[in-house]
């Protein structure tokens, strides 16, 4: 089981995507684990990456890509994976295929947790968290029993600068301009698989399981 995930930021694609792993028995490779990775191990891929970050610049595709083929050559992907994160544009998702192809493998299919503007817009803006003990709150979906007050440790509970609506909005547009290109890419394949990422949580991955077959993992 080789999948692509897609999704705006918060469409829920970490959750999913454990649950994904756990079910599918396949890992989730997330790229920004893999340039952690990298970097704290120090290897070559790694100590060049983080060059360009130091700089303010992105990481070319050659780079990111090799650091993709070498996660992908681990034995825990023998029997497929979750990618989250790559590829990013069409350049990177052709370098894939060819990869792939040389392997005699393909993607079984792109998974795209379609959620609309206005409700990342209200989940994201209208979450809080409690600097001092970490819990988490929605002022709408799950407000704290005092407001403005955690319930847990009574500190004052805050928005994160990443959660202002200009950043959100602005992380919205760079997903929009980055992955409409890769939606249309794996349209056009017949890879794409839409699931609606506005139900709950349950019955999004209930979704995900309808498509993927929920008997794979039993019978591979």
């Amino acid at each position: 089981m080789k999948i692509i995930l897609l999704g705006p930021p918060g469409a829920g694609k970490g959750t999913q995507a454990k649950s994904i792993s756990s079910r599918y028995s396949i890992p989730h490779i997330s790229t920004g684990d893999i340039f952690r990775k990298n970097i704290s191990e120090k290897t070559s891929l790694g100590i060049e990456a983080k060059n360009y970050i130091d700089n303010g610049q992105l990481v070319p595709d050659d780079l990111t890509i090799n650091m993709i083929k070498s996660r992908l050559e681990q034995e825990d992907c023998r029997n497929g994976f979750l990618l989250d994160g790559f590829p990013r544009t069409v350049i990177q998702a052709e370098a894939l295929d060819r990869y792939l192809k040389l392997k005699n493998e393909s993607l079984d299919t792109a998974l795209l947790i379609d959620v609309p503007r206005d409700f990342i817009l209200d989940r994201m803006t209208g979450r809080r968290v409690c600097p001092s003990c970490g819990a988490s709150y929605h002022i709408k979906y799950n407000p704290p029993m005092i407001l403005g007050k955690c319930n847990i440790c009574g500190s004052d509970i805050v928005q994160r600068k990443d959660d202002t609506e200009a950043t959100v909005r602005e992380r919205l547009d760079i997903y929009d301009s980055q992955t409409q290109p890769l939606i249309d890419y794996y349209r056009s394949k017949n890879l794409l698989s839409i699931v609606q990422g506005t139900k709950a949580i349950n019955e999004v991955f209930e979704s995900i399981c309808n498509i993927l077959g929920r008997d794979y993992n039993d019978n591979n």
